[in-house]
């Protein structure tokens, strides 16, 4: 008995054999990311230190320093930049902690997210994490890999933007405020790090791996803006709070760096253990079985798109109606938190709306509809995945052409597209009319989304235009939407000239509420929508498809 007994046992498992081929691993991924991981970083480091020579030119005075700390000292500035640390004497140190940090952080964020994603999920679910782990590689290899290059890359990325800061030679641009500022960059990129490790352990999918660490981050965004407009305490349960509360080129805080660092180990913790409770190729969470009998709906190309979509879709649906209620319930303190603000009032009138209230909200209609159309671009992808992962052949072999079938995927991302939008909308208004006992709110801010949608749906046109031209240059229509995101937040903060703002499709939006609107610009927009997709469909037509 003591024999069988002895014989069932498991062998004990050692950790040394658990990481086995990790070194290899590691200069594989960096193999793949050769291009990838110096193109990220350098973006960042290099869009950041050059912010710094364009302040001295824009910014020469302190009388014209203090008066941009003015705006920031506002609902609007608090909502798109943060807490406004050092406003009181802005130098050009607190000028690029308050109001670059944020996005620079964001986009380390984004960077290891999608890294990670990359790495670990989507090898699995395209089989070839199988093939490597058929050699000598350890059960835990692939992780410790993955993790190994992208901390290593975002440790490069802050050790780049101190020493590139630090040696700026810009007046308060301090050795130890850019090193500050770059820890806060480093840490927040760790900390998602650790997010896009646990995640990918839950579900059995790249996309909704790397769609749930997104929703994380854009929530530690919300909660960030919604603290920094109150009374700043929901701002400490978010990675983002933590690092602008190192009030880097003010009086620099080091503690705040370790709740990220302990949340980072945490996480990367958790990843491990839910790493070995769970086979190669599935996630934590199982599907669902299916009905026995399949809906009706499913044998058109329209509805097996929206079947394909759907979880996204109402993951997406209860976020935005959740940003626009909490937004909306903000309205209240808009006015009180800009009484103060001669400054404040001046730059109003120069905004539609003529009032503070209208202004604000002009701003987070837009902001809004930014976010949407990471929605449709994601949406829009759908019909390369599909067709990347062979999918999409069986579905072609059969009666179906192929212009319904991209035009299935396209209608899903335009229709959910103005879907979102008028749902944050109908949140925001719902929030705004009850705060504000103002029931014209509604249908105001309602209109006020509706004339964005055209914009949005130029993002996912251009996806789907590039889809059928170029399949491999289809991540370039993310350009298009972080370089409205670029010039929407930052062309005030380096005064761009106009024609910047003209390049990007939400800058020829009318800006309600409170300004006119004029049908000529959307009419355009819409136009220029439709022959992309024209150009889209054309190409997908007469080219080969993955097989």
């Amino acid at each position: 008995m003591a024999a069988a007994t002895a014989v069932a046992a498991p062998p004990r498992h050692h950790r040394a054999g658990s990481l086995r081929g990790t070194a290899t691993l590691v200069r594989f991924t960096l193999r793949r990311d050769r291009v990838r991981l110096p193109v990220w970083i350098a973006a960042l480091v290099l869009s950041t230190v050059s912010s710094v020579s364009s302040f001295t030119t824009t910014y020469p005075s302190a009388k014209e320093r203090q008066a941009r700390a003015d705006l920031m000292d506002s609902p609007t500035g608090a909502a798109l930049a943060g807490p406004g640390h050092g406003l009181d004497d802005y130098t050009y140190g607190a000028m690029l902690s308050n109001e670059m940090l944020l996005y620079v952080a964001i986009f380390a964020a984004l960077m290891s997210v999608l890294l990670v994603t990359r790495h670990t999920r989507a090898e699995e679910e395209t089989g070839c994490a199988e093939l490597v782990r058929a050699n000598a590689v350890g059960r835990h290899a692939p992780l410790t890999a993955t993790l190994t290059v992208v901390a290593g890359a975002n440790l490069l990325l802050g050790a780049l933007l101190a020493v590139g800061l630090g040696s700026s030679g810009v007046e308060s641009i301090t050795w130890t405020g850019s090193i500050a500022f770059a820890a806060a960059v480093t840490a927040t990129g760790l900390v998602f790090t650790g997010v896009a490790a646990v995640t990918a352990q839950v579900t059995e999918h790249a996309r909704g791996a790397a769609g749930i660490a997104g929703a994380l981050l854009g929530t530690a965004y919300a909660l960030r803006a919604v603290g920094d407009m109150s009374n700043g305490a929901l701002s400490w349960p978010s990675p983002i709070g933590w690092a602008q509360a190192t009030r880097a080129y003010v009086d620099e805080r080091w503690w705040p760096l370790g709740i990220a660092i302990a949340v980072t180990a945490a996480l990367i913790a958790l990843a491990y253990r839910l790493a070995a409770r769970r086979d190669l190729g599935a996630g934590l969470l199982r599907p669902r079985p299916g009905p026995p009998t399949a809906s009706p709906l499913l044998s058109t190309p329209l509805g097996l798109a929206l079947r394909l979509q759907r979880a996204a879709l109402l993951w997406w649906s209860l976020a935005m109606l959740t940003a626009g209620l909490v937004y909306g319930s903000l309205v209240s303190s808009v006015e009180d938190m800009a009484a103060d603000s001669g400054t404040v009032r001046d730059w109003i009138e120069e905004l539609p709306g003529k009032s503070i209230v209208d202004s604000w909200l002009t701003v987070i209609v837009s902001i809004l509809a930014m976010i949407v159309s990471v929605y449709a671009i994601l949406a829009a992808q759908r019909a390369q995945g599909e067709e990347s992962a062979g999918r999409a052949e069986p579905v072609l072999a059969t009666g179906v052409s192929r212009t319904r079938w991209a035009a299935s995927h396209l209608t899903v991302a335009l229709l959910g597209a103005a879907f979102l939008l008028l749902l944050s909308a109908l949140g925001l208004g719902v929030a705004a009319a009850a705060t504000l006992g103002d029931a014209a709110m509604l249908p105001r801010l309602l209109g006020a989304a509706l004339v964005y949608v055209p914009a949005v749906w130029i993002t996912a046109a251009l996806v789907i235009a590039l889809y059928g031209l170029a399949p491999r240059a289809i991540a370039l229509a993310w350009a298009v939407l972080v370089y409205a995101l670029v010039v929407g937040t930052l062309g005030g903060l380096f005064q761009w000239p106009d024609w910047m703002a003209d390049l990007s499709p939400f800058g020829h939006v009318p800006q309600l509420p409170g300004a006119e609107v004029r049908a000529l610009p959307i009419v355009i927009l819409l136009a220029v929508a439709a022959a992309l997709v024209a150009v889209g469909l054309a190409g997908f037509r007469r080219r080969d498809i993955v097989t």
